[in-house]
């Protein structure tokens, strides 16, 4: 690893322990659709004031390495408010690396710049509702369509589970045309797009919620395109295999602090005249916990240095993910267990990490259809012989 990504982590950690931790009681950071823009915004200053804002990209626009990403992400997990503070989170962290690889220049100062600097959020506007039958974990069957008219493209269809819609500033629509899946650049609001709901799910990291929208006769300038038409889901792959793996550094960070927090409680708890470490029912889920902890990270670590040889990784960060969030839910559920009736309540972090875990399980791809996947490719591997 390197010195820098180090000395990145290591004030980012800092920084988040010291500085973000103590928001976790704002009454701005309890809403069931995420932390309020307001709170965001305060945190950012302070990062910016601190030198640890968007650390993950350098001050001439490149990026760290995914090794060294992944320590500096994980540190900024030790608070569902890190990433945020930070400005590590999703969906703007994917987002930010997508247009690095694929936005022309005269994109990237308009939409990218604002998403890096931290005044701007952003929202990836794929997901459709399954009762029409549109895109979710299968993104070829989309149905929201785009045409040609003139100079502008117009977009129609519906979208579902679109996480930071509500407050962002730029938006990636995509869309199919008769040559195929297509990607827009696009300022929010627009009229053109209506909040059906914002939806009340089991998570509550992400300002904005998750929105279901309806997109009307939306007019897209024919230079927001982004890329090619017809090359949008091999730019959701570019997008897709380091988001997956970012979501198992950030979680890495919240799960490895409900740790602490549950060690912590079983330190200094007693129960029928000892410690609750010592009673081995106790100290034994701990002790997994650590082993869990671990496994996560070396899996991760690996996946990176796949990433950073080159390699789109479809098929490593699916394993990654597979087990990075079937081991975090394991060892939220522990810490939960643990910590016994504490663990159940709000007066503790390790509650909200248990609900955002059991919904990072769901999204970037159930851990099944990631096993779909694998096994398809098991069976290709084989067929080649």
């Amino acid at each position: 690893m390197t010195d820098r990504a180090l000395s990145i982590a290591a004030d980012v950690e800092a920084f988040v322990r010291t500085v973000v931790i103590p928001y976790e009681k704002d009454a701005r950071a309890r809403s069931g659709h995420g932390p309020s823009d307001e709170l965001v915004a305060e945190m950012r200053e302070k990062a910016k004031l601190a030198g640890v804002l968007t650390p993950h990209i350098l001050a001439d626009g490149s990026h760290l390495s995914q090794r060294e990403t992944a320590i500096v992400l994980i540190a900024s997990g030790f608070s569902p408010l890190g990433p945020l503070a930070v400005n590590t989170m999703a969906p703007d962290e994917g987002n930010m690396y997508l247009l690095g690889h694929v936005a022309t220049d005269e994109q990237k100062a308009r939409f990218l710049t604002p998403l890096i600097q931290g005044s701007a959020r952003s929202a990836f506007l794929m997901t459709e509702p399954a009762a029409e039958g549109g895109a979710g974990s299968d993104p070829s069957m989309m149905m929201t369509t785009c045409r040609l008219d003139g100079n502008h493209w117009i977009i129609n269809g519906r979208k579902r589970f679109i996480t930071g819609y509500q407050g962002a500033a730029v938006g990636i629509v995509m869309a199919k045309s008769d040559d195929g899946a297509c990607m827009f650049l696009v300022d929010l609001p627009d009229p053109a797009i209506t909040v059906e709901t914002i939806l009340d799910t089991i998570d509550s990291s992400m300002p904005g919620g998750h929105a279901a929208l309806r997109i009307d006769n939306l007019r897209v300038p024919a230079d927001q395109m982004l890329g090619q038409s017809g090359e949008g889901f091999k730019y959701a792959q570019i997008r897709l295999s380091p988001a997956r793996l970012s979501h198992c550094m950030r979680w890495l960070g919240g799960c490895r602090r409900a740790h602490e927090i549950a060690t912590d409680y079983a330190c200094q708890r007693e129960a029928f005249g000892k410690l609750l470490i010592d009673h081995e029912g106790v100290g034994f889920m701990l002790a997994e916990n650590m082993i869990l902890l671990q496994q996560c990270e070396l899996m991760i670590d690996w996946c990176a240095g796949v990433l950073d040889s080159g390699s789109l990784g479809t098929a490593e960060s699916s394993m990654t993910k597979v087990s990075v969030s079937e081991a975090l839910m394991k060892i939220a559920d522990n810490c939960v267990q643990v910590m016994g009736g504490d663990g159940v309540t709000g007066d503790t972090i390790v509650e909200q990490l248990f609900r955002e875990i059991r919904a990072f399980r769901i999204y970037d791809g159930p851990t099944e259809v990631h096993k779909w996947s694998l096994a398809k490719k098991i069976k290709r591997d084989y067929l080649k012989g």
